[in-house]
């Protein structure tokens, strides 16, 4: 049985309940809350391995909860209403793992639960190397000079595959499908390779290149 604890947050009682249910039957401990204070709260106590956040919430919305979580590295998945693709375009901006609209199948999200969980869990004790920067995917640090630079969990995965693939040309397909697991169009990509270029750029040289109307690639001058 999974040992690995997750926070719903859903100001719905009988969807809460539904969502608890659902995973603690494949054998997670949950949590549930119903407000973005509480969420809060109950992160500061008790750090989840992720977090189920609806977008309606009384009070301190969940785009506000994910912003606030800040660098704390907590996979997020949204569970809402609100299926604009302005709202899921935000919602992965803000640093969410996923987005899933109501209605939903349980199996399905619980299935999404196991993916973002391996995805944002995974780690190789390897560390890469291009230039002077240097990725160690055991301790999920990043350092550019030796300088140690912060990274969110989805800045860390997107800057680990372009290493991993480093001299090659990425499209924005490949990046959505192997750092978001989400295959639609979506500026979400432009946005973290800009944070990436920020945090990195001002320690070095460029690495981060843009191959216009192709996509991506991560190599040293």
């Amino acid at each position: 049985m999974s040992e690995q604890g997750i926070l719903v947050v859903e100001d719905e009682p009988h969807i809460r309940d539904i969502v608890e249910l659902a995973l603690r039957f494949h054998g997670f401990q949950v949590t549930g809350v119903g407000s973005g204070e509480e969420a809060l709260a109950e992160v500061d106590r008790n750090s989840p391995d992720l977090i189920v956040l609806d977008v309606l919430l009384p009070g301190i919305d969940g785009f506000e909860v994910c912003r606030r979580l800040g660098a704390r590295q907590i996979p997020v998945i949204f569970l809402t209403a609100r299926d604009t693709p302005a709202d899921t375009v935000h919602g992965l901006t803000l640093g969410g793992d996923d987005y899933v609209t109501k209605p939903f199948s349980v199996e399905a999200l619980v299935a999404r639960v196991r993916a973002v969980l391996r995805r944002s869990r995974r780690t190789i004790d390897l560390i890469r190397k291009v230039a002077d920067l240097e990725l160690d995917e055991a301790r999920w640090e990043v350092r550019r000079g030796g300088t140690l630079v912060d990274l969110s969990p989805t800045e860390f995965r997107l800057l680990a595959f372009m290493m991993a693939h480093e001299g090659q040309v990425l499209t924005k397909r490949q990046l959505l499908e192997h750092v978001w697991g989400y295959g639609g169009q979506s500026q979400v990509v432009e946005t973290y390779i800009s944070y990436l270029r920020r945090k990195l750029d001002p320690l070095g040289e460029p690495l981060i290149h843009t191959r216009r109307g192709v996509g991506y690639v991560l190599r040293a001058q």
